[in-house]
């Protein structure tokens, strides 16, 4: 029987106690039960409602100022959704046309 590596240090030499998988090098404890429910990606709404995902294509759906730039992004502009993170301000982090790598709010997003 194969067990998974530490979630948290990924190391491979993990062992049973009964229930519960233990990792020797970081001794970091979890229940095998658990491993899909922590694993689940967070549930992010555009502004539509629709749900999205990672590799998902979005347009913005209105313009948006830079934060510490002059730079405008404009409504319609694409972005491609690489991660998708649990934060307060900004849920997704996005490779967007014209202006690279940053986070966007779901909720100035739409699904293209």
């Amino acid at each position: 029987m194969s067990l998974p590596p530490c979630k948290q240090c990924q190391s491979e030499y993990v062992y049973q106690d009964q229930e519960l998988l233990i990792c020797p090098e970081c001794a970091f404890e979890w229940s095998p039960s658990d491993d899909d429910s922590e694993e689940a990606e967070p549930t992010v709404l555009d502004a539509n409602g629709t749900a999205l995902h990672e590799g998902d294509k979005v347009t913005l759906a209105k313009d948006l100022k830079v934060k510490g730039s002059s730079q405008v992004l404009k409504i319609g502009t694409k972005a491609l959704i690489k991660r998708i993170v649990d934060a307060k301000d900004h849920q997704l982090d996005c490779r967007v046309d014209g202006a690279g790598a940053m986070m966007v709010t779901a909720k100035f997003v739409k699904k293209a």
